[in-house]
């Protein structure tokens, strides 16, 4: 069993609701990170999704944009991010780590380059936000024999044959963007998300996290009511931008333990 898979089982068993924080790998600085990481789990995370910061963050909305830029000012990339997973797994080797990003890093580094190296370092799964489930055979196929999972999104204008089709190809869990729009909005609609669900079941039978539009404890805890997962992340990269140097990792404590004590209130 993967440690995705562990988490989940655990966590149906405890009757709780997974927390899968969001931050940009390299911000606000790269030395932070693993700081950041072990102060999420401290708060409660149950899985990370580290950032891989990309100059053409197209899903993104201005708050995670920015992070992407103070990272690549760093010139934090693909192969540093899966360092800082290697230097976190040097305390903590329990905790699921899924970097997300875009395809293009991942291509220039090649498929089985990429798989060997981060299955080497500790990573547990990888979300390419652009790449379609239907040009995605090849990478799962190279993700699928180092252990490490194909994480996919939907979104509310996905169709039901793409929805088979990401079923058909994810493991570890399918991340449902809550809203239409990029990372940051505001407008989150539960009747419409818990609308979704059903079809979303009907071909995923994977653990559904919901993410984009969560902002707090309250806004958390409703998500939860309607899938088994809550992602968090332009909120914390607010927090962590509003505090700037190293304060950001004891803010980030406190934001995350709040939410995480809403959820275990569900």
């Amino acid at each position: 069993m993967s440690r995705i898979e562990s988490v989940f089982a655990a966590l149906q068993a405890q009757g709780r609701k997974a927390l899968i924080p969001y931050i940009t790998a390299g911000d606000p600085s790269p030395v932070l990170t693993v700081p950041l990481m072990h102060a999420l789990v401290e708060a409660g995370a149950d899985i990370i999704e580290l950032g891989v910061p990309f100059s053409d963050p197209m899903a993104d909305g201005p708050v995670i944009q920015r992070a992407t830029e103070r990272a690549l000012k760093f010139g934090v990339s693909l192969r540093d991010v899966i360092a800082m997973t290697a230097e976190f797994r040097k305390t903590n080797v329990t905790t699921p780590v899924v970097l997300m990003g875009y395809a293009n890093p991942v291509e220039a580094m090649g498929y089985e380059a990429f798989a060997d190296t981060a299955a080497a370092a500790g990573v547990d799964g990888l979300l390419t936000v652009d790449l379609p489930p239907e040009e995605a055979d090849d990478l799962v196929s190279v993700l699928s024999k180092r252990g490490l999972a194909p994480i996919f999104l939907l979104a509310p204008t996905t169709p039901e044959s793409r929805i088979e089709k990401v079923g058909e190809l994810a493991s570890g869990y399918v991340y449902y963007v809550s809203l239409k729009g990029v990372t940051g909005a505001a407008n989150l609609d539960m009747s419409e998300v818990a609308a979704r669900m059903p079809l979303l079941r009907k071909h995923i039978k994977l653990p559904i996290g919901v993410g984009f539009g969560i902002r707090d404890g309250e806004t958390a805890r409703a998500v939860s009511q309607v899938s088994d997962a809550v992602v968090i992340g332009s909120r914390l990269i607010q927090e962590i931008e509003t505090a700037g140097g190293v304060d950001a990792v004891e803010r980030i404590r406190s934001l995350v333990s709040g939410i995480r004590l809403a959820l275990d209130r569900s």
